[in-house]
């Protein structure tokens, strides 16, 4: 079976890696452009390509799906399965004609719950108990496709981003095995999404990161969860942009104005909000180096 990846982060990193550990025939890889990164803006290769450069893999970084050179490109794979993870295109008709077995996508949702850009973000930022990911067949929608199997996983509730998404590079490898067993096999079951019990995950924007203590400490709590460690909600402390990492929930606040800071000791910082109270226990002023609320406090007049 000949297969031509396509992904870009290192959750697509880990899919790509099942494929090659597990002796799969990967003819191409398709990830997004090189981006220049840091101060320098040298040029940085994503996850997918660094792999599928020391594997020896033949990559191919189109700008666009929807011309006729990338059309004949990935045609001259001669691929039997286009496989893809955070690649972030949509598919057009022509290139999702292209192999006899289909394009099949690992989302990282529970279909049909967050469709789009931002699953793993909004998971959290919801406040969600149990996520996981979903193998489906691509089409022309966004993440609109049939079904083909589920594998879910409990979310705890102190996990935040960076943790939920590790833990689904791990799920999404091992639901990805696990199709292919079934593929060869040949009993792929599809099954249609239930449109009407759709939800979307747009893109986090940059708007959306300052915190706003008006909110419920549990939405707060959540953002907090859901932002970190990237691009992470931020707020002002003693004159000072901080990106907030970690908190914990307090107390019930009642008629104290949102935002207030109510205590700042060994334990944190701790603000009121719309009804309890939040304490920040680990921020990263702007300039420095990530530290305890406690070690901020010790330098910086927060009462």
């Amino acid at each position: 079976m000949r297969i031509v990846f396509f992904g870009t982060p290192e959750i697509a990193q880990g899919c790509l890696e099942e494929l090659l550990d597990g002796g799969y025939n990967v003819v191409c890889v398709v990830t997004r452009a090189d981006k220049p990164k840091g101060r320098g803006y040298k040029t940085e290769y994503s996850p997918v390509k660094k792999l599928a450069l020391e594997r020896g893999i033949e990559t191919f970084q189109p700008v666009s799906l929807r011309n006729e050179e990338a059309r004949v490109r990935l045609s001259e794979n001669s691929a039997d399965i286009f496989i893809t993870c955070a690649y972030g295109r949509i598919f057009p008709s022509e290139i999702l004609a292209i192999p006899p077995m289909g394009c099949v996508n690992v989302h990282a949702s529970l279909l049909p719950a967050y469709r789009g850009a931002s699953p793993i973000n909004r998971t959290i930022m919801n406040g969600e108990k149990t996520g996981g990911v979903t193998i489906m067949y691509m089409d022309e929608g966004i993440d609109t496709g049939d079904m083909i199997l589920k594998r879910s996983m409990e979310i705890p509730d102190d996990m935040d981003f960076g943790g939920y998404y590790e833990a689904l590079t791990d799920l999404g490898r091992k639901a990805l095995r696990e199709f292919f067993v079934l593929a060869e096999k040949g009993i792929i079951n599809r099954e249609k999404q239930d449109d009407t019990a759709a939800t979307y995950a747009p893109k986090v924007e940059k708007e959306e990161t300052p915190l706003d203590f008006s909110d419920t400490a549990e939405h707060i709590y959540n953002k907090i969860r859901g932002l970190c460690p990237v691009p992470c909600a931020h707020m002002m402390l003693a004159g000072k942009r901080c990106k907030i990492y970690k908190a914990v929930r307090g107390k019930l606040c009642d008629n104290i104005i949102p935002g207030t800071i109510l205590k700042a000791d060994k334990n944190g910082i701790e603000i009121a909000c719309g009804d309890n109270s939040i304490i920040i226990t680990e921020l990263q002023p702007d300039g420095k180096a990530k530290m305890t609320a406690a070690a901020f406090t010790a330098g910086n007049k927060v009462l």
